[in-house]
């Protein structure tokens, strides 16, 4: 029976402690997204667009439209951009969708790793500064057009309330009170939020708000996907609050899609 190989060893000065990148960073540097290299000229990386989340009276709302394009062409019509990174956070992803596919994966083993090694978990903000050690940790291959920035958001257990952060390609953290958006339609859609945003709004409200803000990206943005009736291809939208992150089936999603299209703001039937 073979034996089962040893857990590797660290002397005090290089111990990667709880962080799970770190300990990668040690034993294994080519699983890390950022490993690699190399120039990517010419080529025409599959890139998506676009994300928001925003905050209402019990938590966040966190959405993102289902379309990545390479270059001018539509690479996937159904890539998935929002994701839970534990029970009481999510990650929205826009930018180069294979690196930052990648981030979140890593991102939610480093949270799971962190808890296990010292048997508790994460406060809300120490989860948005390891999201930003992870996007600075990308910088080399943002330099080469391979950029990543994500939106992280979640319900804060001590404060009782939901939050919003955002980054840059530095890996630099900031803190949104109320919305915020990211990719190539983002500016379209907080401009349709800032409009309509209240504090005190409702889930629904917030879901209804999120979904119209895709989209009118989708309008006026060609990298961002609108609603697609013939493949039934809708946003995908989440809430944090209380009760954890849960993302909303599909075909509630449809439903609240087909009602905002027939609404007047769309130009559509009218009572």
């Amino acid at each position: 029976m073979a034996e089962p190989s040893a857990l590797p060893l660290f002397s005090p000065n290089i111990d990667p402690g709880p962080s799970f990148s770190e300990l990668l960073r040690q034993v294994s540097p080519h699983q890390l997204p950022s490993a690699g290299g190399g120039s990517i000229a010419g080529l025409d990386i599959p890139h998506g667009t676009t994300v928001v989340a925003v905050r209402y009276a019990d938590g966040v709302v966190m959405a993102g439209d289902r379309r990545a394009t390479a270059g001018y062409m539509i690479a996937s019509r159904r890539i998935d951009k929002v994701f839970a990174a534990d029970e009481f956070s999510g990650v929205a992803i826009a930018g180069a969708a294979g690196p930052a596919i990648e981030m979140v994966k890593l991102f939610q083993t480093q949270l799971e790793h962190y808890e296990k090694v010292q048997g508790d978990v994460l406060s809300l903000e120490g989860k948005a500064n390891q999201l930003g050690m992870l996007v600075r940790a990308n910088l080399p291959a943002a330099m080469q057009g391979l950029a990543v920035v994500p939106l992280f958001a979640g319900y804060d257990q001590h404060r009782e309330i939901g939050r919003v952060f955002s980054y840059d390609v530095t890996g630099g953290r900031y803190e949104e009170h109320d919305y915020q958006g990211q990719g190539s339609g983002s500016i379209h859609a907080r401009n349709w939020i800032k409009a309509g945003w209240r504090e005190d709004m409702s889930l629904d409200e917030t879901v209804d708000l999120s979904i119209r803000a895709l989209f009118a990206a989708a309008d006026e943005d060609v990298a961002t996907g609108g609603p697609d009736l013939v493949r039934g291809i809708f946003p995908l939208v989440a809430a944090i609050d209380a009760g954890g992150f849960r993302a909303f089936d599909e075909a509630d999603v449809e439903q609240r899609s087909r009602a905002l299209l027939d609404g007047r703001e769309r130009g559509g039937a009218t009572e």
